[in-house]
């Protein structure tokens, strides 16, 4: 999808994603003490934010700027700062080494695109630094609910930890995530992948 389609998706009272964190964001990064985190692909900012609340200096990008003013809004509602910064994840170039924590949440591009922005963030995490990748799993289209229903932008586990060298794989699985609609509750399946630049790597 281009900005100008998430212009229109973010053109909305309500925040299209909740302002509450992603659950498995919550659960991957409990016990990491805050430092300089960034999130690409923030949309209105509920996760950037929720890190901001913990303690850490984040940085959120993305490419609509509806989505980021709902994000500046929430941040000022909220109490924190977050340095909010409008660029296309194919284009921008996060600082090399610059982060203890990367977070890649349901960013779903082409393999080839894909691969670019994966070589990017991982560039950007500082010794010791984690990655955290969530997106929807390609075996959501046949057996989960919700999501892209074009293959081509979903992917695996070993989807991601192939585009991950020099970085040491600490989770590669597929999750279950419980989904309400219309009342009833069914499942999507995502790929969740964590992995850590090793002390003393450049």
């Amino acid at each position: 999808m281009k900005s100008q389609e998430w212009d229109q998706r973010y053109a909305t009272t309500d925040l299209v994603w909740g302002a509450g964190p992603n659950r498995f964001l919550v659960a991957e990064v409990d016990g990491l003490p805050p430092g300089r985190a960034l999130d690409v692909g923030c949309g209105e900012g509920r996760n950037a934010i929720w890190l901001a609340e913990l303690g850490w200096q984040v940085t959120g990008v993305d490419f609509s700027e509806v989505g980021l003013d709902k994000a500046r809004s929430l941040a000022a509602d909220r109490g924190v700062e977050v340095t909010w910064v409008r660029a296309d994840l194919l284009d921008y170039q996060p600082d090399h080494g610059a982060f203890d924590l990367v977070i890649v949440m349901y960013i779903q591009l082409p393999p080839a695109q894909l691969a670019a922005v994966m070589k990017g963030v991982s560039a950007a995490l500082a010794p010791g630094g984690t990655l955290l990748v969530v997106g929807h799993d390609l075996l959501n289209l046949s057996q989960g609910h919700g999501g892209p229903q074009n293959p081509e932008v979903l992917f695996t586990p070993s989807d991601i930890e192939r585009g991950l060298p020099g970085l040491g794989i600490e989770r590669a699985e597929r999750v279950l995530r419980p989904v309400t609609v219309d009342g009833r509750e069914v499942t999507a399946i995502d790929a969740l992948v964590r992995a850590k630049r090793p002390l003393g790597a450049r």
